[in-house]
């Protein structure tokens, strides 16, 4: 049987401290899910239409780029997009 010696008993207890505050940090201080981004749905209108890439000016002042995207000028169109994010998509009906 291999003795342990103080050190590295000290050794495991901190690792183990270490351990076990990276976990109540990772699940309580700064849960997993908010790395998930709610999807906004709105409804707005094209500002531009160039070479199959759109943009749409949203409520949180970021302005939008949609890939893709071959509507005129002025379309009415539904977006989703996650919060925060510069890029969406344009629901189908």
């Amino acid at each position: 049987m291999v003795e342990i010696t103080d050190s590295q008993k000290h050794g495991a207890l901190f690792g183990g401290a270490f351990v076990l505050a990276g976990l109540i940090l990772a699940t309580v201080v700064f849960p997993f899910w908010n790395l998930i981004r709610e999807d906004v749905f709105e409804e707005t209108e094209l500002l531009s239409s160039v070479d199959g890439v759109c943009y749409v000016h949203t409520i949180d002042d970021i302005p939008k780029t949609i890939k893709n995207c071959y509507l005129e000028k002025g379309s009415k169109v539904t977006v989703k997009y996650g919060e925060g994010l510069a890029w969406a998509t344009i629901v189908e009906p």
